[in-house]
């Protein structure tokens, strides 16, 4: 995969760099694509107060409370919709790779409580194991089921998933999304920084 560091998403201090290009389009099929949107739609129904506090969960499959959660607990509950469960297949990851990914929370090793809710350990996760794609204003590159990374005000990371349905009388896509207001679907793609573009499964 050819990658260009390109953009950066930063916490605190730390930054981080993602390879924002690589293989134009993917070749994941469109019934999973289609499915995961419309799993991430099927979210905004649900009534979730925006709290990341550190949690002990189970493994696998572990979840936080229905009722709450933040960005990233809205992108693995759609995929477990779909039969991917994000926080396994993180975690397995990052043990064997520990070393590739951020190293931004002091930890010495991975832990399955965690990881898979943070913006930057999916990002580093769907550049490792996805397809990488470019970051554009062009609206009609983002399809359905894609991964978009935001840098917000503040240098904080943030991600959703690009919806089917698209903003009328425009090529843009809408987003579904938590940023602190529980899930919604909103005309938001270009409203911050991209730092990342992703299609997974391949």
């Amino acid at each position: 995969m050819k990658k260009a560091l390109k953009n950066c998403a930063g916490v605190g201090a730390v930054v981080l760099c993602f390879g924002v290009m690589a293989r134009a389009g993917g070749s994941r099929s469109s019934d999973v694509a289609d499915r995961l949107a419309a799993a991430a739609l099927e979210r905004t129904h649900h009534a979730v107060v925006y709290d990341g506090s550190y949690r002990t969960i189970g493994f696998p499959m572990g979840d936080v409370p229905e009722n709450v959660g933040v960005c990233t607990d809205l992108v693995v509950r759609a995929f477990r919709a779909v039969g991917i469960d994000l926080q396994k297949r993180v975690h397995e990851d990052m043990v064997t790779h520990f070393s590739e990914y951020p190293q931004a929370w002091g930890l010495r090793a991975p832990d399955s409580n965690i990881d898979h809710r943070r913006v930057l350990n999916l990002a580093r996760f769907f550049e490792r194991n996805g397809d990488v794609l470019p970051v554009t204003r062009n609206g009609e590159d983002y399809r359905a089921g894609d991964l978009v990374t935001w840098r917000l005000p503040g240098n904080l990371p943030h991600i959703g998933i690009v919806g089917s349905e698209r903003v009328a009388g425009t090529a843009r896509p809408y987003v579904i999304h938590n940023i602190g207001m529980g899930p919604r679907m909103e005309d938001m793609l270009f409203r911050y920084t991209i730092t990342g573009h992703y299609r997974y499964p391949r």
